[in-house]
């Protein structure tokens, strides 16, 4: 097969791991694909609570037709002993898998480079891509090995303009529908959720995932304060405590400006959602405390969502819109 043969499969693999996601936890939300002659035998993503992991279940799928295929796996295989199940690569090496090509190489030091090596100890060739697609579908699991915190999404609803309520607080509900529906999958997506003790106080937020049949999905509650948390959330005293959760790889960011702001001065994001609503207030509080989107982020993607758009934001080396 191609580099670009490759780059496909693995990019159809970074998909299947979002099924995983954030069931997986706490283990990384990885995706597998076993391909023979040309044909798809196997799939499979990690389950929930993080076994069987994604390479197993693709095998299980496969069966015998596993035999001289190759798998394209997101994250590489683990190769250290688990009373929760056996290691993937000696699971790829039983199967008779003739190649792996490999997205990312795991910062979990029992397993990097060693996954590969017994691989290749036992002739099987294993190629690590460095693949794109399958480090930002894993930008949860690598944030949280590497930096210590989980994976940070900001989220804010604004108008035109770039405000996200009038001057006395009001305009609960800035975006249509669709746009809180995306926001509802995006919760979905995380593991815990944060709001300011303004934002929890005037709006009693319930942050939880209101789409049909992902109600179970709903995060953890946080609230950035300083006092006790109400029964039911959790207090987080500033940004920095983010540190401090172990068991979550995924945060997302939704208690207004002053909470995203906090965020932002303390460099603990890497994702900015801007909901921008084609209505203009003139004057009111402002989304970000400069005009425009701050500097040092980049435009990665604009879509539209009914009557309203959905701007994506990631750091970068350019200056802000």
């Amino acid at each position: 097969m191609s580099a670009s043969d490759d780059a496909r499969w693995l990019a159809a693999a970074a998909c299947l791991a979002e099924r995983a996601r954030p069931l997986s936890r706490p283990n990384p939300a990885v995706g597998a694909i076993v391909v023979s002659g040309g044909i798809v035998v196997g799939r499979g993503w990690t389950r929930v609570g993080g076994r069987p992991h994604a390479e197993a279940m693709a095998l299980l799928e496969a069966g015998e037709a596993a035999r001289g295929g190759t798998i394209f796996v997101t994250l590489e295989p683990c190769a250290h002993l688990s009373e929760r199940g056996p290691a993937c690569a000696d699971l790829l090496v039983e199967a008779g898998i003739a190649r792996a090509v490999i997205g990312v190489e795991d910062p979990d030091p029992r397993t990097a480079g060693a996954g590969r090596a017994h691989l290749a100890a036992h002739g099987i060739p294993a190629v690590l891509a460095h693949d794109l697609a399958c480090r930002a579908s894993l930008g949860g699991y690598l944030t949280q090995r590497t930096l210590g915190r989980p994976h940070v999404t900001l989220k804010l609803a604004v108008t035109a303009d770039g405000f996200i309520a009038r001057a006395d607080g009001t305009s609960k509900w800035i975006t249509g529908e669709a746009a809180r529906a995306h926001v509802h999958r995006e919760r979905a997506r995380c593991d815990a959720i944060v709001v300011g003790a303004g934002t929890l106080r005037a709006d009693a937020p319930r942050l939880d995932v209101r789409l049909e049949g992902l109600e179970d999905r709903s995060p953890r509650r946080l609230v950035l304060t300083t006092g006790a948390a109400p029964a039911g959330w959790e207090a987080l005293p500033d940004p920095g405590a983010i540190h401090d959760l172990a068991e979550v790889q995924y945060l997302f960011v939704g208690g207004g400006a002053e909470t995203a702001g906090a965020f932002l001065a303390a460099g603990l994001a890497d994702r900015l959602l801007l909901y921008r609503a084609p209505v203009k207030f003139g004057d009111g509080i402002p989304a970000f405390a400069s005009p425009g989107v701050p500097q040092g982020w980049q435009l990665a993607d604009c879509r539209r969502l009914g009557s309203d758009t959905l701007e994506v934001y990631t750091p970068g080396c350019c200056e802000g819109a």
